[in-house]
């Protein structure tokens, strides 16, 4: 685990400034509950939990059967004599447009009096209401056996920052830094173009040893693209040296964010 990423202590890793200038605003608006569930299963996992468990249950995008937790994982811990030890969290994954109410952690907090783990953590896309926060605070003042944690979107944000590549994968909205689906999108289209510049138009002669039926299905796919893109829009890209040079570039840097070696320029 990352030092700067200790669970118990992400609530001041961060200044506010800092972070608004790295990420902006990150929303979770563009997953649905199932999608969360999921980004909060691998930030954990990437943040130093082991034996992570998605308790989904079923393969439909609901998951009734979680029995009040979403995910069950271990947190290796280590005293100052060296003794190590396992901790048990039960995570129960709060993806709402509104605040999360009292009742939405009641089934989390009835399975956790019956099974005892250690921790219970709820992860809330946005944050609890107040009256959520009231209640835990009414429960924990009768000191249950195990520890309450909440992590709301401001703790979310100070893990994003620490674990983009886990936002990345699962297209978290940053709104300094774009989504890995804009940057594919991108690509796409001006590999369209590259392909698309590298092949004889219409009008040119093809090499006689080409067999028709292959330069057939070329032609029917240089037309497909001129109806999604239009002609002029596609040769603009390599009407030229600078704009086969540019061209070339855009989609370098693209691929090298995407995890490709430089200057990989296949179509």
């Amino acid at each position: 685990m990352s030092e700067t990423a200790d669970p118990d202590a992400i609530d001041d890793d961060y200044p506010d400034d800092e972070l608004d200038s790295t990420l902006g605003a990150v929303r979770f608006d563009g997953l649905n509950p199932t999608e969360f569930e999921e980004f909060c299963f691998d930030l954990m996992s990437d943040a130093g939990f082991t034996n992570v468990d998605w308790r989904k249950g079923t393969p439909k995008s609901s998951s009734p059967a979680d029995r009040g937790r979403d995910i069950v994982a271990t947190l290796e811990r280590e005293d100052v004599d060296g003794y190590r030890f396992s901790e048990r969290w039960f995570v129960d994954c709060k993806h709402y447009d509104r605040g999360v109410p009292p009742e939405a952690l009641q089934g989390a907090i009835t399975w956790a009096q019956a099974e005892r783990p250690h921790t219970v953590l709820f992860i809330a896309s946005g944050y609890l209401t107040n009256g959520a926060k009231d209640w835990i605070a009414s429960f924990e003042r009768g000191q249950p056996p195990f520890r309450i944690r909440t992590w709301e979107l401001p703790q979310l944000r100070n893990l994003v920052a620490e674990h983009l590549d886990v936002a990345f994968r699962h297209d978290v909205s940053l709104s300094t830094l774009r989504r890995v689906s804009d940057i594919l999108d991108a690509e796409a289209s001006l590999v369209d173009a590259l392909w698309y510049g590298r092949k004889p138009g219409h009008d040119q002669a093809v090499p006689a040893e080409r067999p028709e039926e292959i330069v057939a299905k070329m032609r029917a796919a240089m037309r497909r693209m001129e109806e999604q893109y239009g002609a002029e829009e596609l040769t603009k890209h390599t009407e030229s040296d600078w704009a086969w040079g540019f061209l070339s570039g855009k989609i370098s840097a693209l691929r090298w964010v995407l995890g490709y070696e430089w200057d990989m320029l296949d179509s």
